[in-house]
């Protein structure tokens, strides 16, 4: 199975998964290649039905990475 976070969209899974609810329902998804909300704004949850268009969502199409710090000076307190 592959994960792809789509640019400002959804979560596309594709190849062999299995989608459960919390309590380990199974979650048919009639398919091999599903699109996952991520914007929380979706009628269809867990799966996206474009709500993000309309709200304006933003987010990356790659892995979050926090900034880094670079190291305080030799003797310099932390």
């Amino acid at each position: 199975m592959t994960v792809t976070p789509c640019e400002n969209g959804p979560l596309l899974l594709r190849g062999a998964f299995r989608l459960t609810t919390h309590e380990g329902e199974e979650i048919d998804p009639g398919r091999r290649t599903v699109a996952l909300c991520r914007c929380g704004a979706s009628a269809v949850k867990p799966f996206c039905d474009g709500s993000h268009k309309a709200i304006g969502f933003v987010a990356p199409s790659g892995a979050e990475v926090a900034p880094r710090e670079d190291p305080p000076p030799d003797g310099a307190p932390t």
